[in-house]
């Protein structure tokens, strides 16, 4: 079976760090495109960033250039977000997902993990 699982989440004040882990299983993994995406409540949910494994090609939406860090050791699991200098606009719960297609901002991923919450205070 194919699982992915998002962790790291946490609270945290304005201006400080996380580095969130996605941790994927039943799959080729360098296969794959991996995208971290995120809801605010009483929000859509957004695409943020996505890595593709084969070329470690990376995107970020506009909001988090520069600050957040998309990554995998070898194109292996997990894949990291590694979040910098986080604002309380960041506050949502994230979540990855994984597709054998490609990086999209929409939510097409064949698989999704369960989310982790980030909080981050001002």
């Amino acid at each position: 079976d194919v699982q992915l699982q998002a962790s790291g989440g946490g609270l945290v004040q304005a201006g400080g760090s996380l580095r969130l882990s996605c941790a994927a299983s039943g799959f080729t993994f360098d296969d794959y495109y991996i995208g971290w995406f995120r809801q605010a409540p009483g929000k859509e949910r957004e695409g943020v960033s996505c890595i593709s494994l084969s070329d470690s090609s990376s995107y970020y939406t506009d909001s988090v250039k520069g600050r957040f860090t998309i990554s995998s050791d070898n194109a292996k699991s997990p894949v990291y977000l590694q979040m910098n200098s986080l604002k309380p606009e960041d506050t949502a719960v994230y979540y990855c997902a994984a597709d054998p297609i490609g990086c999209s901002w929409y939510e097409s991923y064949d698989y999704w993990g369960q989310g982790t919450q980030v909080t981050v205070s001002s």
